[in-house]
């Protein structure tokens, strides 16, 4: 009797049921963590203790603690991080605090370590909570100051004027100024097709790149109509816009023609596939430079919802080679630590 039943859709719901439950664990564990931290934090910081005289203070706090609570951590480096903790949000703003509250401590200290502003630890902080980044991730975006490369270009969209206002809101949010695509490992040029291949193949990374929301339907997605053959470069749905996405992938910088293929492409998805409790489809032009001025005039008399972003797509060979000599060192270390 077990055919009558959808088992591949029981499993799905079953494993998204459990993820969920994990996800808020995770959430309500870091949440009862960092708060100690906080208290501890501001313990220390109230009772003006400092580097330097105060060392022996938080010394023998160290040892008295962990012989009450061997197994927290309660290292001297890790009582002066709470302190620098405490000191460093507790005058922030709630939805600040609301984020770093939720993350995992090493996040946590590595935002200390790499922001100064509260902008931008809550721009990385609010990120790696809607994607689950892992430390590395979050790391890796912070060397590459994802903060400043997004906050100073522009988004190039015509949304506000074809789509409802809270629906534009939605996809601004949606679309990024600039996507990195440095996962790849790319050292040269490759063609456009190659760059799609490429894409395909590491899906899953790049789906984190464009944000929270996004299925992945297919590429090379076939449309027939009028006895004629189009195919939308990589084809994506967004659950909380409800609507399909299209992405063409362009090797050179933008141009105007690129806006009317876009503008087709939707009309036929919009006519053949879009169902009727969906939104209108999205299109997203990625091309490897953009100047604003030129999209906004290309877009200005167009009345189908399109984005244009850039890429960063070419990793120079010597910035690879030091990425990869630095990981290299980091992981001989981890194992020299681990042996001694």
């Amino acid at each position: 009797m077990e055919e009558s039943y959808n088992y591949s859709e029981i499993l799905r719901q079953a494993v998204a049921e459990i993820k969920q439950a994990r996800i808020s664990i995770a959430r309500q564990i870091n949440l009862a963590a960092n708060g100690v931290y906080w208290n501890l934090g501001k313990i220390l910081s109230e009772q003006k203790i400092e580097k330097g005289h105060g060392a022996g203070v938080v010394n023998r706090l160290s040892v008295d603690l962990k012989a009450e609570f061997p197994d927290m951590g309660l290292s001297p480096r890790s009582l002066w991080n709470m302190k620098r903790f405490y000191e460093r949000y507790f005058q922030a703003e709630a939805k600040l605090l609301q984020a770093v509250a939720v993350l995992p401590w090493g996040h946590n200290l590595l935002l200390l370590d790499k922001t100064d502003q509260d902008n931008e630890a809550l721009f990385y902080a609010e990120k790696a909570i809607a994607l689950g980044w892992s430390r590395n991730i979050l790391l890796n975006y912070l060397k590459a100051d994802a903060y400043h490369a997004e906050k100073h270009l522009p988004k190039s969209h015509n949304f506000n004027e074809t789509l409802p206002e809270i629906l534009a809101e939605q996809a601004d949010e949606m679309l990024r100024s600039s996507y990195n695509l440095g996962f790849l490992g790319l050292t040269q040029a490759l063609r456009e097709t190659e760059l799609e291949q490429r894409l395909v193949e590491k899906i899953k990374h790049f789906i984190l790149e464009l944000g929270k929301g996004f299925t992945f339907i297919g590429n090379q997605h076939r449309l027939e109509y009028n006895q004629k053959e189009y195919f939308v470069d990589i084809l994506l749905y967004h659950r909380g816009l409800r609507c399909l996405v299209a992405l063409e992938l362009k090797i050179g910088s933008f141009k105007p023609e690129y806006v009317g293929k876009m503008n087709f492409y939707l009309g036929l998805l919009d006519k053949l596939e879009k169902q009727s409790e969906e939104n209108p489809s999205i299109g997203i032009i990625l091309c490897a430079d953009k100047d604003h001025l030129d999209v906004e005039i290309a877009l200005q008399d167009v009345h189908k919802p399109i984005g244009v972003a850039e890429y960063q797509l070419l990793l120079p060979t010597k910035e690879l080679e030091a990425m990869l000599m630095n990981e290299l060192n980091n992981f001989n270390a981890a194992q020299d630590k681990e042996e001694a």
